[in-house]
């Protein structure tokens, strides 16, 4: 009587510092063997918040494309409200977002302030830079419980701000956020959204929208630091750059920027501390070419880091969670 036995992958190497690391036993195409250890991969993320899968040689966007499809389980999401353009390739995978090498793109969950987000994020490297570039983690109660309790409260109390100013020079276009030009269909976007928006004399868009800065998470229910509050701030900007957009636009002007939920301007020194405790608690491994990483994009905050050489990721979104279901500590409404 035939019998199939599941296939699952290897152990885990937990060390500290990195985040878990899975070598894949490929005898076959990289596709097939993500369909057969999907509930596998997904299991180690449920435990560990994140798995790196080294071995499956993802050299090439269609491969990369056919795995992350398959870790998806079903179409990817379509990304909405981008802060920076994204390549777009078949099928809902995109490039990393367009970021100065230089620059890095400090921690963050995607898409934090939307009221849909992703609770699965995957990515594939096709090319490794040949230094830096690593997409760092860090884990979201653990960041949380390491914040000052008064900070932390007003957040819960407050949630926090986000204020973007859309212009055709730096950061997401209208249509690379919203898919489209069209101003009533964007209005309705914003509407639905719960995001305030005015038109700006020279055609351009100035939005506001409040969102919780801690969540439960959908499945476990801890609570989690959940948001872009240091990431999308000014004062993480390379103080050089923030000259010049200040410069440029005008420091109510800037393409995008956070405060606290009631309206008033983050401190230096407290987006210094949150970046801080960040960084206490990242794990990091640099990127090799053909790698594959799956994060719990609400218990995992991840972030890139500067690099030199050329560097190609892809990315897809999956597993959609709504706002609503984790708990907001805040209403939504347009502020």
């Amino acid at each position: 009587m035939p019998s199939s036995i599941p296939l699952s992958p290897p152990g885990v190497d937990l060390r500290p510092g990195r985040p878990p690391v899975l070598r894949a036993d490929l005898t076959g195409d990289a596709a097939s063997w993500a369909a057969e250890h999907r509930d596998s991969l997904r299991a180690v993320v449920s435990e560990h918040g994140a798995v790196l899968v080294r071995g499956l040689a993802l050299g090439d966007p269609d491969t990369a494309g056919a795995v992350l499809r398959e870790l998806a389980g079903g179409p990817p999401m379509t990304e909405k409200e981008a802060f920076a353009a994204r390549r777009s390739y078949p099928g809902g995978v995109y490039s990393s977002t367009k970021w100065p090498p230089s620059q890095p793109m400090c921690m963050h969950h995607e898409l934090s302030y939307t009221l849909e987000f992703p609770g699965l994020m995957l990515f594939a490297c096709i090319e490794a830079p040949a230094t830096g570039g690593a997409t760092a983690l860090a884990d979201a109660p653990t960041v949380l419980g390491a914040l000052p309790t008064d900070l932390v409260q007003r957040f819960l109390r407050q949630g926090w701000l986000l204020t973007r100013t859309y212009n055709e020079d730096i950061g997401a276009s209208l249509a690379d956020s919203f898919g489209t030009e069209d101003r009533a269909a964007i209005e309705a976007y914003c509407r639905a959204s719960a995001i305030a928006f005015e038109w700006q004399p020279d055609g351009g868009l100035r939005t506001r929208q409040r969102r919780s800065a801690v969540v439960r998470h959908p499945v476990t229910g801890r609570r989690c630091w959940f948001n872009q509050i240091a990431f999308l701030n000014e004062w993480t900007l390379a103080p050089e750059v923030r000259e010049y957009l200040v410069d440029v636009y005008g420091a109510a002007g800037l393409p995008f920027n956070t405060r606290y939920g009631d309206g008033t301007p983050l401190e230096e020194d407290t987006v210094r501390l949150l970046n801080e405790v960040y960084e206490a608690h990242t794990v990091r491994e640099p990127w090799q070419s053909g790698d594959l990483m799956l994060v719990d994009n609400v218990r995992t905050a991840h972030s890139r880091e500067p690099y030199e050489g050329p560097r190609e990721v892809l990315a897809a979104m999956a597993d959609p969670v709504r706002l609503a279901d984790c708990s907001p500590t805040v209403e939504v409404t347009p502020v």
